[in-house]
């Protein structure tokens, strides 16, 4: 039987791109998180994984075996759901934080969730800008918290004792003003084509943005107005009134109360992974019924 903690860390390669990235946002070192691979692939017979200098990509045996433990996975969360809901969960509190976007746009329907399956649990919830979160788990001050990391960056190690679950992981596009050239042809548009366009950034003042700053930086993009607020509402309100361009989560466009145009990039690379952090083995059963909630919203929310 495969042990359901390598078959996580296959799926999360499989995200991820990279072994390194992957034990970051699992809460390994990376040398800890390639030896349970290594396991699974001699319990599989096969090689489930090819190196390369950029990262790591599965073979076919391994996503195949990916896709079957996905599966797997996820009959355990609602497994854990549904045992917590027997188990009635009656009194307690739930001590949840979140950021802006996600806070307003996926959390509302799994906390009315959770709120049926758990109605004698008492719910708080308190806002964080990332890193922020992740740090308050660590403290002690919520139980879990959504965060997110962009790419490309430097992966940021989580404090001791916590461990970052990815739930969604979506592209960054970029958006204009209606009717501006660059959003009106077809395709990907190459992130070099972005030299000399004015871009609203929220770079200096957010630091989870600063690779993806650099790297547009490196394409040529010339900032144009630096936006001190990390609400992507307004970095969308300057964009439609036409004072730059920017870079942003699909989601934000998506949701974006202004008119935009929006066109993804080539190459793909530029990415914002959704995660909750909570602190491993500690979690309560409450804390352990809302990250299998969170899963099932958030795998339709990306597919």
């Amino acid at each position: 039987m495969y042990d359901p903690t390598r078959l996580a860390a296959l799926v999360a390669v499989a995200e991820a791109g990279s072994i390194t990235r992957a034990a970051a946002r699992m809460g390994y070192t990376a040398p800890a998180l390639s030896q349970q691979l290594a396991k699974l692939e001699r319990e599989a017979g096969a090689a489930l994984l090819v190196r390369h200098h950029r990262g790591a990509r599965l073979t076919a045996a391994g996503e195949l075996l990916a896709s079957r433990a996905r599966r797997v996975l996820d009959e355990m969360d609602r497994a854990r759901h549904e045992l917590a809901r027997l188990a009635g969960l009656s009194g307690g509190r739930l001590r949840v934080g979140t950021f802006t976007t996600v806070g307003i746009h996926l959390l509302p329907p799994v906390l009315s969730a959770f709120r049926r399956a758990h109605p004698d649990v008492e719910l708080t919830v308190a806002e964080y800008e990332p890193p922020g979160g992740v740090l308050a788990v660590a403290a002690g001050e919520v139980d879990l918290a959504l965060t997110h990391a962009y790419e490309p960056a430097d992966p940021a190690p989580s404090p001791a004792g916590v461990v970052l679950e990815p739930l969604l992981v979506e592209e960054l596009v970029l958006v204009t003003a209606p009717g501006h050239a660059l959003a009106g042809g077809s395709g990907r548009l190459p992130v070099a084509e972005l030299a000399g366009q004015p871009l609203i950034s929220s770079a200096p003042s957010h630091p989870p943005r600063k690779g993806v700053e650099g790297a547009l930086a490196r394409a040529g993009a010339a900032p144009a107005v630096v936006c001190e607020s990390p609400g992507y509402g307004l970095v969308c309100a300057l964009v439609s009134a036409g004072l730059g361009v920017a870079v942003v989560p699909e989601m934000v466009a998506g949701m974006s109360a202004t008119p935009l145009g929006v066109r993804q990039l080539e190459p793909a690379a530029f990415r914002r992974t959704i995660s909750v952090a909570h602190r491993g083995g500690e979690s309560s059963p409450a804390a352990e019924s809302l990250r299998a909630l969170l899963r099932g919203t958030f795998g339709r929310a990306g597919g």
